[in-house]
C-alpha cells in the first residue's frame, strides 16, 4: 500500500480488523452462550486450535473448506461438551476444568496435526465487496470473510433469543440464579451443558477460519492466545451479544496496527505495536476490576463474581 502514502494505513487497519476479528467475534459469542448460563470456558484456546487443525485437516482431506469448518464445528462441539459434562460433577470446578481442556485440545491438535504443517489445503472463499473499485488496495481491504457476516447475524439473532426466546429466558434464569430455575422445574445442568457445547461449536469455526482463511495455513503457534483473549472480550462487551461485535472489531484493528504500518515502510517498534491486543486485554481487565463497574452485568452464577 506504500503507493498511496499514509492513507493506507487506515486501509491496512480496516482490512485487517475485518479479517483478524472474526475468529475473536465467532469465539466470543460461543463464550457469550456459555457464560449467560453461569459458566465459564477458559479451554477455548484449546478448543479453537483443535478446530483450526480439524478443519484443516478435513479441508485437505476432502477439498472442501466447507466440509473443513463443518470438521471444525464437531471437534468443537465435542470438546465443549465434555467441558460440559465434567462440570456437572461433584466438587469439580469448571475454571480447573477450563485449563484442563485448553491443554488437552492443544495437545491432541499437535498430535494429529503433524502430517498437515506442510500439504496446502483449500482456502475459503472471500466476497468481493470492492468490484466497484479500481484501486486494488480497496479491493483487497473490501475481500469479506463470508464466517465474519454470519458470525454478525448470529450476534443480532441471538441478542434477539436472550430478550424474547424461551429459550433465551431459561439460559439467562440459569446464569442469574440456578436455584430459581430448579425451583421452575428447569435441568439446570442440562442447560448449561448444552451451552457449553454450543460455546464449544462457535469456538471450533473461529479456529477453521484461523488455518482456512487467515492466516490460512496450520502451525502449532497459529492462535496466538486469541481463544484466551475471548474471554476479556466478552466481559468488555458486558455479555452483550451485539457488543461482541464492536469489540471484536477493536480487538482486529489493534492487531493490525503493527502489519498497517509495516505497509507504509514503518518497522521500528513492529513487535511492540503487534502486542497492542494483549495490552488492549489487559486494560480491559483492570477497567474491568474498577470498583463502581466491577462486572456489570454479569450473570449471577459466573465463577469470577462469586
Amino acid at each position: 500500500m506504500t503507493d498511496i502514502g499514509w492513507w493506507g494505513v487506515p486501509l491496512a487497519v480496516l482490512g485487517g480488523a475485518i479479517r483478524v476479528s472474526t475468529p475473536f467475534l465467532l469465539v466470543s459469542l460461543g463464550e457469550c452462550i456459555t457464560e449467560k448460563s453461569g459458566r465459564i470456558n477458559l479451554g477455548l484456546e484449546g478448543i479453537l486450535v483443535m478446530g483450526a487443525m480439524s478443519g484443516y485437516a478435513v479441508s485437505y482431506l476432502s477439498g472442501n473448506p466447507w466440509l473443513g469448518v463443518l470438521a471444525a464445528a464437531c471437534a468443537g462441539l465435542a470438546l465443549g461438551l465434555l467441558h460440559g459434562t465434567l462440570c456437572n460433577l461433584p466438587r469439580v470446578n469448571d475454571i480447573a476444568v477450563g485449563i484442563g481442556i485448553m491443554l488437552f485440545g492443544t495437545g491432541l491438535a499437535f498430535y494429529f496435526g503433524k502430517p498437515y504443517v506442510q500439504p496446502q489445503a483449500p482456502m475459503l472463499p472471500s466476497i468481493p465487496l470492492g468490484a466497484w473499485s479500481d484501486s486494488p488496495q480497496i479491493q483487497a481491504v473490501l475481500q469479506i470473510p463470508p464466517l465474519l457476516v454470519i458470525g454478525v447475524v448470529l450476534a443480532f439473532a441471538l441478542d434477539w433469543a436472550f430478550r424474547n426466546t424461551r429459550w433465551g429466558l431459561v439460559v439467562r434464569m440459569v446464569g442469574d440464579s440456578a436455584d430459581a430455575a430448579r425451583a421452575m422445574g428447569y435441568p439446570v445442568n442440562v442447560v448449561r451443558t448444552l451451552c457449553t457445547g454450543a460455546g464449544g461449536l462457535l469456538a471450533g469455526i473461529g479456529g477453521a477460519f484461523l488455518s482456512l482463511y487467515y492466516p490460512g495455513s496450520w502451525s502449532e503457534g497459529l492462535s496466538s492466545g486469541q481463544g484466551l483473549m475471548a474471554v476479556a472480550l466478552v466481559i468488555f462487551a458486558r455479555w452483550q451479544p451485539v457488543h461482541c461485535v464492536y469489540a471484536a472489531l477493536l480487538f482486529g484493528g489493534a492487531g493490525a496496527v503493527g502489519p498497517a504500518l509495516q505497509s507504509v515502510g514503518i518497522t521500528s517498534g513492529y513487535y511492540l505495536f503487534s502486542a497492542a491486543p494483549y495490552v488492549l486485554t489487559l486494560g480491559i481487565m483492570i477497567a474491568a476490576s474498577s470498583p463502581r463497574r466491577t462486572l456489570a452485568g454479569a450473570p449471577g452464577e459466573l465463577s469470577i463474581v462469586r
